[in-house]
């Protein structure tokens, strides 16, 4: 195993060097700037170790471009200022450890056992977050916005995304990304029992060379008709070993498959419009959620196809639904359609659009938001030392 420390305070390289002295089979190089920690980092079998105590901006960039460039490399970071923020940004740039400075012997030994076991192209396993958007009011728009939700966070995260059609009578998501699939869901829930992550990575439909996968509706009306609610959760279960994220385009109604999707959701976007209609629908699936249990985060408003000027404010739509909007989509209607007609996202279009900005700006903040849960009990724990 190769370790290289890559830190401007001498004291810290010092301690992590008479600690890694203790591994027997270990090589140990010091880097003194980002090009000779970029070049060492090349070698198989690597741990980098960097310290952002300094130049904290500088050292993000280099474990992004150490991870793009040589993914097998394992990355610890370390900072003697820690944050939540900095945490996230720290192991969205790539890193899969943090320590805090001054680094505690027994904690430093655990972290670094753990980087030489894992396997290199192992993943963290169940901490894949199931988002669903859902209505049950028809044409609004709920579509175009798991596609692009699903392709920005995969953009942004550079993690595996699934993206899963249940409307199994009128899915439009292979219209709406050009794609022929050759395996559908229908397939998969017949076939639980031979599902792995091979087999999901090699046949899931990919959306050009992203991380997007997509997991098609059924082709034929019958094969719906075999579909059970509870192999919906079974196989939200298989994927989530491989997915860091699952993005569900539900159906608009309340049926079994549709409340097991629904279920089985960490984050449930309700979709609606500024009209009197499509907000008495959503009361009514804001109902329907208090009377099955779900937590009132675990739902949250998504009004598309939103104008500063419509005669229904945003303020109005709080009111109605006693519930703050979590995010206003623009509305662009000749966007939208170009990017439909085309079979393609938005982003594809006109990256500068303002739809496509927001769809952007979502994913961010729901991938920054789920990163401060996971993360806050490693700041937590942080605190706890007296760090």
């Amino acid at each position: 195993m190769h370790s290289i420390i890559y830190s401007e305070e001498l004291s810290t390289t010092e301690v992590i060097k008479l600690y890694l002295h203790e591994y027997e089979d270990m090589e140990i190089s010091v880097a003194d700037s980002d090009e000779k920690a970029y070049k060492l980092s090349q070698n198989d079998n690597t741990i980098l170790i960097v310290d952002l105590s300094q130049e904290q901006n500088q050292k993000l960039d280099l474990i992004t471009k150490v991870q793009n460039s040589f993914p097998a490399v394992k990355i610890l970071a370390l900072s003697d200022n820690p944050s939540v923020n900095l945490i996230i940004d720290i192991m969205r740039a790539g890193a899969k450890e943090f320590l805090p400075v001054p680094i505690i012997k027994n904690e430093f030994i655990e972290t670094i056992n753990k980087l030489i076991a894992e396997n290199s192209c192992a993943k963290e396993k169940n901490n894949c977050k199931i988002i669903t958007v859902y209505s049950n009011k028809g044409g609004i728009g709920k579509t175009s916005l798991a596609t692009n939700l699903a392709l920005e966070l995969a953009k942004i995260t550079k993690e595996n995304v699934a993206l899963i059609d249940l409307n199994f009578q009128t899915g439009d998501i292979t219209t709406f990304l050009d794609l022929k699939p050759s395996f559908n869901i229908s397939y998969m829930l017949e076939n639980l029992d031979k599902i792995n992550e091979t087999f999901l990575l090699s046949t899931l439909e990919r959306y050009k060379r992203t991380s997007l996968y997509v997991l098609a509706d059924p082709p034929y009306f019958k094969q719906a008709d075999t579909i059970k609610p509870n192999l919906i959760g079974k196989l939200f279960n298989i994927l989530k070993e491989t997915f860091s994220y699952i993005i569900v385009d539900a159906e608009a109604s309340f049926d079994g498959k549709n409340i097991a999707a629904l279920d089985s959701s960490d984050l449930i976007l309700l979709v609606t419009v500024a009209n009197l209609p499509a907000l008495r629908n959503t009361q009514r699936c804001l109902e329907l959620f208090d009377k099955l249990g779900y937590d009132k985060n675990k739902t949250q408003i998504v009004v598309n196809r939103y104008m500063e000027n419509d005669e229904i404010k945003s303020q109005d739509v709080e009111k109605v639904l006693s519930k703050n909007i979590y995010w206003k989509i623009p509305n662009n209607y000749f966007a939208i359609m170009s990017a439909i007609n085309k079979g393609i996202p938005v982003s594809d279009i006109n990256s500068s659009t303002n739809v496509a900005q927001s769809y952007r700006e979502l994913a961010k903040y729901i991938s920054d938001n789920l990163y401060k849960q996971n993360m806050q009990q490693i700041y937590e724990n942080v605190l706890q030392k007296g760090v």
